[in-house]
């Protein structure tokens, strides 16, 4: 168990250093408005299913207000890494629609992190008054790491260092040791750590390569030895006994259904409202109905929480799993659909 947290720790913080500010600034219009229509749709489709959910399939000390949130912010989310490695598999990183799928899904990541950590905060904190000062603590941290860490960090690393000398395992083992301090800062607030170790990769300087150097080691590490331990311990809670009944399968299959109506309807007709080319929207919205690990993440938070149930906990893992395995036929069938386009346009 603690090792799968540290190797989650370690995939968040890479998750916040491949946030890229820059390209969300260039691709501020469309990313703000599809990342934002793909949080707040899916967000309410969960929220109205979870009136039909809470009576069966809440855990029984769980309240409405934080079981429906959880379940909406369960079909809110984009696996931005995932997405991130999709896009570079199929050559579209540098194409138009990678690079706007990019800033929309680095958006909604932040965003739906964000509304996650005030979830959180909210049921852990159990009364408004706590709630409140949780939530308030977590904006100050926000505000500590962006406002007065990020400019300070190419200073404390050291400017050789990020002009291209090779960092050596002082500076890494400092690096470690700021990801983990934040994350107990953000757990003892009141919040997930992974909420601490997101926040101070995005405060990493991107100068010399410094990112990459982190990102190739770390990712590969955490991969490797960390990761699957995640994996296995999700697996563990994974119970598909749970579904042996018809209406357990219909519910999944309605769950799927709302997650890709919300998700992927929400982000096409959206982008088709930026100017964006039906087939274009399509394949953007195919982009962010994934889930991925990130999704999963989200749900074991809520599990840990006794948010979710083991039933509905199995439901949304499988959820997450075919939404995510979806990406790749649609995107293979707007490529179809655009090679058609492109032949009637040019019949000889």
């Amino acid at each position: 168990m603690l090792l799968s947290q540290i190797g989650v720790c370690l995939f968040m913080f890479v998750v916040g250093m491949e946030l890229d500010v820059q390209q969300l600034r260039q691709q501020a219009r469309t990313a703000v408005l599809v990342s934002q229509v793909s949080i707040l749709f899916p967000y309410f489709l969960g929220v109205l299913s979870s009136l039909f959910l809470f009576s069966t399939l809440a855990p029984p000390n769980t309240t409405f207000l934080a079981f429906g949130l959880f379940i909406g912010i369960s079909m809110s989310i984009t696996a931005f890494p995932v997405l991130a490695r999709i896009l570079e598999e199929r050559g579209l990183t540098n194409t138009a629609l990678g690079s706007t799928a990019i800033a929309c899904a680095a958006t909604d990541d932040v965003t739906a992190w964000i509304v996650l950590a005030f979830v959180v905060a909210i049921v852990k904190a159990g009364s408004l008054g706590a709630s409140i000062l949780s939530i308030g603590l977590v904006l100050i941290f926000v505000a500590f790491m962006l406002f007065w860490a990020k400019p300070r960090m190419p200073r404390w690393i050291g400017r050789p260092v990020l002009a291209g000398c090779a960092p050596g395992k002082g500076v890494v083992a400092s690096v470690l040791a700021f990801v983990f301090a934040s994350a107990l800062v953000t757990d003892v607030i009141g919040i997930h750590a992974v909420f601490g170790s997101f926040l101070a990769g995005v405060v990493m300087p991107s100068e010399g390569g410094f990112k990459e150097f982190l990102k190739v080691r770390l990712e590969h590490f955490s991969s490797v030895f960390l990761l699957p331990l995640f994996f296995a311990f999700t697996g563990l809670r994974t119970q598909m006994g749970l579904l042996n009944e018809p209406s357990g399968w219909m519910i999944c299959l309605g769950l799927i259904f709302i997650a890709t109506l919300g998700k992927l309807g929400g982000a096409m007709v959206t982008a088709r409202l930026t100017g964006i080319n039906w087939i274009d929207s399509f394949a953007l919205g195919a982009l962010m109905n994934t889930r991925g690990l990130v999704e999963l993440i989200a749900l074991n938070v809520g599990y840990d929480l006794g948010i979710l149930s083991p039933r509905i906990f199995t439901m949304l893992v499988i959820m997450a799993l075919v939404t995510t395995g979806l990406t790749g036929p649609l995107l293979s069938l707007s490529d179809q659909l655009r090679t058609k386009r492109a032949l009637a346009a040019n019949p000889t």
